[in-house]
């Protein structure tokens, strides 16, 4: 007998099913991290009684369910924190006139996360994936936090005082941008620019005249190729300021080593510049308003290469759908995760009310050619905004035209081979991006079958930079045998 005969709708491939034919005494942290990985994620179902691989039923006596139960009730209790919101049923059923029960165990989302499994003292944080548990990102750590306390860091509460004194900047260009008016105490107010005590909160913080912390960290670089893996850093600079200043040395910096050329007209000629001055600042702005400055060890990059501009903004679009790739800026719908600055950014007329500024970058790329639209791409650490640079002739290329290689197949080769190597060669991509590409989840499975198989043949050179792995095609055994870079 079968568990979805038991139960309709529990086919084996349900991402939000696990299954174990009993308890695991030897490993207790190897099923207890399905458990804390629900309660982070949108919960699950997990069955005790069931034959994982096959959903073929096995079953408990009556006193042996209490027992099961027992265990399973006294290890969530020692080593899961706060305790996950549970129900837990036996389901009875007949084999050959013998009443078994199988262990229904129903874990709802926490309300209260991240939920910790602590074991052997060492406490750690799972969440569940397109049907695997692993441990939880630095990012989706925090963003649990956050939905858990239900706010964003814009508008916490700092220790610091308001005075106005200390924002002389913020106040000459909001008066350059609104015909000379003045920005009030009072309008500062009625966006939550500081408390009733005048205490500032952090996103007010992020504008004073004096800010130089790493909350508003913003790193340019100039490559003097196509990628960053195989080619030679020109320029790399770094700053610290406040945000609007931020904002500004992202163009100025952009805009004096960009290129430009010129069309000739029959009237005269008409000057090219290699990212038009609108869609540089909407997407300057846009990093700013919407970055996350919960993570911190982050910055803005910017990065200019010899066909395109790049810029990207710590955290994935907030709240809003994993976009991965795409050219249709115009119907992306991305909720505000810093509701302070972009009021702020809005009275300054940096922004519009609504909408993420994406349409402007539009029609300032209409009357490019489709090697030349702007698009965005989204994973769950970052996202970023391409300009491809307009005075580069060819374009971007597109990456679904992969490099002509050759190789000797890996042992157990899948059939993604090919194609992996082809898109790794010469630059170096995370597993999220790869996955992507491949229209593949990028799940536990992925990576120590199909990625890590490569690696440990050396086809795929592994590294790590901070939290992220990275994979490059290696040149000693994959070969190119074109002219494609």
């Amino acid at each position: 007998m079968f568990l979805e005969e038991l139960v309709p709708g529990t086919e084996i491939e349900t991402f939000h099913i696990e299954r174990k034919a009993m308890l695991n005494r030897d490993d207790v942290q190897g099923w207890l991290k399905t458990i804390a990985g629900f309660s982070n994620a949108q919960g699950g179902v997990f069955f005790i009684g069931v034959e994982d691989a096959t959903n073929k039923l096995i079953g408990f006596s009556r006193k042996a369910a209490d027992n099961e139960r027992n265990f399973f009730n006294n290890q969530v209790n020692e080593h899961i924190f706060p305790r996950p919101d549970m129900r837990i049923d036996f389901i009875r059923y007949e084999n050959r006139g013998k009443e078994l029960f199988v262990i229904r165990v129903d874990v709802f989302e926490s309300p209260v996360k991240p939920v910790i499994l602590k074991f052997k003292n060492i406490p750690s944080i799972y969440m569940r994936r397109d049907g695997f548990t692993n441990g939880a990102t630095y990012e989706e750590i925090i963003q649990m936090s956050i939905q858990s306390r239900k706010i964003q860091f814009d508008i916490t509460d700092s220790d610091e005082d308001y005075e106005r004194k200390n924002f002389k900047k913020l106040f000459l260009f909001y008066a350059e941008r609104n015909n000379g008016k003045e920005l009030t105490d009072k309008a500062l107010s009625s966006i939550g620019f500081f408390t009733k005590n005048k205490k500032l909160k952090n996103g007010a913080l992020l504008f004073s005249d004096k800010y130089v912390d790493v909350k508003t960290q913003v790193q340019c670089s100039v490559f003097s190729g196509f990628n960053k893996g195989s080619e030679r850093i020109i320029t790399i600079n770094k700053f610290n300021g406040n945000i609007t200043d931020s904002i500004f040395y992202i163009t100025d910096f952009v805009k004096q080593r960009m290129n430009h050329t010129f069309i000739k007209l029959p009237d005269g000629r008409k000057n090219i510049d290699a990212y038009p001055e609108r869609a540089l600042f909407e997407g300057a702005v846009n990093a700013v308003a919407h970055r996350d400055y919960f993570l911190d060890g982050t910055q803005i990059q910017v990065d200019m290469f010899k066909d395109r501009l790049e810029i990207s903004s710590p955290g994935s679009f907030f709240q809003g759908e994993k976009i991965g790739k795409t050219y249709n800026l115009s119907n992306i719908i991305s909720k505000r995760r810093n509701e302070l600055i972009c009021a702020i950014l809005v009275k300054c007329k940096l922004m519009e009310a609504a909408g993420t500024g994406f349409d402007k970058i539009i029609q300032e790329y209409k009357t490019a050619d489709e090697k030349h639209k702007p698009f965005i791409y989204s994973s769950s650490d970052h996202f970023t905004l391409v300009l491809p640079d307009l005075t580069f002739e060819a374009g971007i290329k597109s990456e679904e035209v992969p490099t002509a290689i050759e190789f000797i197949p890996p042992k157990a080769m899948s059939e993604y081979d090919e194609k992996i190597l082809s898109y790794c060669f010469g630059i170096r991509r995370r597993a999220g991006e790869i996955a992507a590409f491949l229209h593949l989840a990028d799940s536990t499975y992925f990576r120590k079958t199909i990625l890590d198989n490569l690696v440990r043949q050396n086809y795929l050179i592994k590294t790590k930079t901070g939290n992220t792995h990275f994979y490059q095609a290696n040149r000693t055994h994959v070969k190119k045998i074109d002219n494609t870079v």
